[in-house]
């Protein structure tokens, strides 16, 4: 049985995390994430990456602990060594990367859905936080860098410290989460805003090179992201899409993007 179910349509790829009842990630889990990324990156008629969880209960609820309990801690380094380079490969995928909380999203889930470049919530559905404290450890596979450059400091430290789970509605008055969708329709709303992002309506090549420019020139000095921003400019300058884009604009009508 796939412990992640790989599914692509109308440039959308979703990446269902399928381990019941709570979808926990073993070493095995990663090995099919890091390949679904990979698969998802090279297909070309792919423009976003959906990442969710199976079920309505959990979209992660992190690393499989009783599996790490049996495990020396050589092994359990390099499990969070291959985690953190498989969220890695996630979060440099020129491409945009949604995380679809479908259910509970603690844990390694959450430092999943921070590698994302976007996080949708299902209303109600569950909670969210960091509460590796409670277990005698910390966040090993992103956690204590993405919260911190997502929330700053002082509350990413009060969140992790304290270990509080928190309903997606904080989450959203956080900005941890960029959006919450109605339990009821969740998926055809995330289906929806997913699209939204692909060719026609948008040049899904110019998204996926903000995301990179944003990602990447985050890390580096001002001088530096700003020479990154210009090469990944001229990228765009050559590609059809901006050829169509601004010569929809000079003739004053809507642009149809091929996403080439």
């Amino acid at each position: 049985m796939s412990l992640v179910d790989y599914r692509s349509w109308s440039g959308v790829a979703t990446l269902t995390l399928t381990n019941p009842p709570a979808n926990g990630y073993s070493h095995a889990m990663m090995l099919e994430l890091d390949g679904a990324i990979l698969r998802a990156r090279f297909d070309d008629a792919v423009h976003v990456l959906v990442i969710t969880g199976a079920g309505d209960k959990f979209f992660c609820a992190g690393a499989d602990i009783t599996m790490l309990h049996q495990m020396t801690p050589a092994f359990k380094y390099n499990f969070c060594l291959h985690a953190n380079e498989t969220l890695l490969r996630l979060e440099q995928t020129p491409k945009l990367v949604i995380a679809a909380l479908n259910g509970h999203t603690v844990g390694g889930g959450l430092e999943i859905a921070l590698a994302c470049d976007l996080r949708i919530a299902r209303r109600g559905a569950g909670k969210i936080g960091l509460p590796e404290v409670n277990l005698g450890v910390l966040p090993g596979t992103g956690g204590t860098q993405r919260l911190v450059r997502a929330l700053g400091k002082a509350k990413a430290i009060e969140l992790m410290v304290t270990g509080e789970t928190f309903p997606f509605e904080r989450a959203h008055e956080l900005g941890l989460v960029n959006a919450i969708f109605d339990s009821e329709n969740f998926t055809a709303c995330v289906e929806e805003y997913a699209k939204k992002f692909c060719p026609p309506d948008k040049a899904a090549l110019a998204v996926g090179r903000i995301k990179r420019a944003a990602q990447s020139g985050a890390e580096m000095s001002l001088e530096a992201g700003l020479s990154l921003e210009r090469e990944l400019q001229q990228q765009l300058f050559c590609s059809g899409d901006a050829k169509e884009g601004i010569a929809a604009y000079v003739e004053r009508r809507k642009p149809e993007f091929r996403g080439m």
